[in-house]
């Protein structure tokens, strides 16, 4: 089982997933903390359903992003964490975390990138009149969704779709795609050993 941990700022859909995946024994990992910068994000409530200890932090009570990565840092070093996964998570992740867990940080992205980055790819795509968007799983770098991808899947934008429907069909073609390319991306770690 690989040790990781999840990062949610909101509703953690994308965290049910890979719990559910990995209650159904689909996905090989351990989820040993999840992180939130929020104290009101839901996925604290998943976390806490679900017995897995959740940490949250405000990013306010640290004199800079820096002070708080080490001290995140230093909690998931003690947990023996090996995989950040950010499922909703809306903070850009800084250089103490990238490196203490180079190509270990994974991100799910809500379009085909490196089309519609960053805030509300759902938004872009509707607002650029693409007949086509999806889902883009990559690893994390310092810049905001540039990572290396690692899977994508594409979802048509049906004519005179609504918000409500694209983004219903996103995040079920999300929580789909996310726990099976982490098994992947685990298995092959393991093999490595």
């Amino acid at each position: 089982m690989t040790p990781i941990a999840v990062f949610a700022s909101g509703f953690g859909s994308n965290l049910q997933a890979i719990l559910d995946a990995a209650a159904q024994g689909r996905l090989q990992a351990k989820i040993e903390l999840v992180v939130s910068d929020r104290a009101k994000a839901y996925a604290l409530v998943r976390a806490k359903e679900a017995s897995i200890p959740a940490f949250v932090f405000n990013p306010r009570d640290y004199a800079s992003k820096a002070d708080y990565e080490t001290m995140l840092a230093a909690r998931l070093g003690e947990l023996g964490v090996e995989y950040l996964v950010l499922a909703g998570y809306m903070r850009l992740i800084g250089p103490t975390l990238l490196e203490r867990y180079p190509n270990r940080i994974i991100n799910i992205h809500p379009s085909l990138l490196p089309l519609f980055p960053g805030k509300d790819g759902i938004g872009q795509a509707l607002a650029a009149g693409v007949t086509e968007t999806g889902v883009t799983v990559h690893y994390v770098d310092e810049g905001m969704d540039t990572g290396p991808i690692i899977a994508q899947k594409r979802v048509p934008v049906l004519p005179g779709e609504e918000r409500s429907s694209l983004e219903r069909r996103i995040h079920g073609v999300e929580h789909r795609l996310y726990p099976r390319v982490l098994q992947q991306i685990f298995s092959q770690e393991g093999t490595k050993c």
